[in-house]
């Protein structure tokens, strides 16, 4: 087990903002405006999620879509009493090649121009001792956009959460199992009575036009809603291989999308709602040859 550890009293180092300026605003209030304007719909959910797919785009383009889904959180949250719940989010790995498995931020907090993300260490821990496929790497959450650009939504959506955020490599035999145990675990953590929902953080379609974005998303999106981790895997290859002009892939994160899936079963998830879907082209600037395709879940036990 690769984990790092750190002297009694020492402070864990805090994780600098990477892509603020680009994927989302720098100036505070330029932010919590648009952070404010892509929750501004959110959905009513009858309980508080187990799990959540959000798209991790710059949130001019999908940020609304992704409001849905932390504006539901927050709404549930809210109305169940939780003020500090804790949010393990998935990360798709765009950069650290280098990683196996599960790549856990064992890390102080996550900075953003609305303020600091807390980490719980605690659970933090708790998952790196899953050991087999799991591992604490600071390192590979560096430039990673895919759980940064969540972070100014969950400020403002559910003020109080902490995050457990981690990187998924693939989605081999040994990740899936490590994310089944992940499901155990969060299983074992909601039963005692803490608010935890797990998290996948994924675009769809890039690069075809936008009606056949849409297409990939509603292909996508059935075994999704069916927690069904290998009917996604196998459904995403078929989407390749089909020579869709333009494709280059179904989802940017069909590895940490497959984990969680795995994980929100072995937790007891046993259905799924589509919360919203679309692609950057339904913003005015959006380029409806060019386009990456975008949805929101919640999933329930």
């Amino acid at each position: 087990m690769n984990t790092r550890e750190t002297p009694a009293g020492a402070t864990r180092p805090a994780r600098t903002a990477a892509v603020a300026g680009s994927f989302y605003p720098a100036r505070p209030s330029e932010l919590a405006d648009l952070a404010d304007a892509c929750l501004d719909d959110p959905p009513v959910l009858a309980e508080p999620p187990l799990g959540l797919l959000v798209p991790h785009a710059g949130l001019v383009f999908s940020g609304a879509i992704a409001g849905r889904a932390w504006g539901g959180l927050g709404n549930a949250w809210r109305a169940a009493g939780v003020e500090h719940g804790t949010v393990m989010i998935a990360g798709t790995n765009h950069f650290a090649g280098w990683i196996d498995g599960l790549a856990v931020w064992d890390g102080g907090p996550w900075e953003t121009p609305l303020g600091a993300v807390e980490v719980d260490g605690e659970l933090a821990a708790r998952v790196i001792a899953l050991d087999a496929g799991v591992s604490a790497q600071r390192s590979a959450h560096a430039e990673e956009h895919s759980i940064e650009v969540q972070l100014p939504l969950l400020r403002r959506a559910a003020p109080g959460a902490r995050i457990v955020p981690f990187l998924v490599a693939d989605a081999s035999p040994r990740t899936l199992d490590a994310a089944r145990r992940l499901g155990g675990l969060l299983a074992e953590v909601r039963a005692a009575g803490e608010p935890v929902v797990l998290v996948a953080s994924t675009d769809f379609a890039h690069y075809p036009n936008a009606r056949r974005a849409e297409e990939v998303n509603h292909r996508l999106l059935e075994p999704i809603c069916a927690l069904d981790e290998e009917a996604l895997g196998r459904e995403e290859a078929a989407l390749r291989r089909a020579g869709i002009p333009g494709l280059a892939c179904g989802m940017c994160g069909i590895d940490p999308s497959r984990a969680v899936l795995a994980a929100l079963r072995a937790a007891g998830a046993t259905r799924a709602t589509v919360l919203a879907q679309g692609t950057s082209a339904d913003v005015p600037w959006g380029d409806s040859e060019r386009t990456v395709g975008y949805a929101s879940a919640a999933f329930f036990a």
